[in-house]
């Protein structure tokens, strides 16, 4: 999971990064809102941590740039607690806003919380051009559609869903294949093998993990 940390403060940056990385996150930080429109434009995030009042451009106009773009969830941090600034920011589109000083345990508490609902709505997951659309039940490579078969799709759903994860091939036939299956780590191998080709140039996004398995890695 990606997250993004938009604050200009470093003691809080790195309060936020400690924690979430204790959970398993990925962090990336900007200082100002300018540097977090411009990440989030190229980057796909699972969610930002927006500070409001920043140089250059404050959190509100970051989150309406952004917005205009990315759905992506966006949790509001700010020493304004007043009820007219929560009412705007949610008016704008923020998922969740968190009055400073808060709890960094609460602050991830909610951070998990906002993802996993997130998740739950999310239909389409989109990496570069590699597209996988879950209602429709079909992948795409830069706009043209690949022919998966059901086993292939199911692995590059459980890989994209876990971005950034190392998997074992025990998990991978556990969750692929299920309890009952008895072929052995090759089976893995060698799907492994042919989704690599069939997404093309974006196989190299399954990357090999030594003495592990494999992982996604965007």
């Amino acid at each position: 999971m990606k997250v993004l940390v938009v604050d200009d403060e470093s003691l809080i940056r790195d309060v936020i990064k400690e924690y979430l990385n204790i959970d398993g996150f990925e962090v990336q930080e900007a200082t100002n809102g300018e540097e977090a429109v411009t990440l989030a434009l190229q980057n796909d995030y699972n969610l930002i941590i927006m500070d409001i009042m920043m140089p250059k451009k404050d959190g509100y106009q970051a989150v309406k740039e952004i917005r205009k773009a990315k759905d992506v969830p966006i949790l509001m941090l700010s020493a304004r607690g007043e009820e007219f600034d929560k009412l705007f920011g949610f008016d704008i589109g923020v998922d969740d806003y968190v009055t400073k000083p808060f709890s960094p345990k609460e602050l991830v508490a909610r951070v998990k919380a906002i993802i996993k609902r997130n998740e739950k709505s999310v239909a389409k997951l989109e990496f570069g051009g590699l597209v996988l659309d879950d209602k429709a039940h079909e992948v795409t490579i830069d706009g043209k559609s690949v022919n998966l078969t059901p086993k292939e799709y199911d692995l590059l759903k459980y890989f994209v869903s876990n971005n950034h994860i190392a998997l074992s091939r025990e998990q991978l036939l556990t969750n692929i294949w299920g309890y009952d299956f008895y072929g052995d780590d090759r089976t893995v191998d060698t799907h492994v093998k042919t989704l690599r080709h069939q997404l093309g140039k974006y196989g190299e996004y399954i990357k090999t993990v030594r003495k592990v398995g494999y992982k996604f890695e965007y």
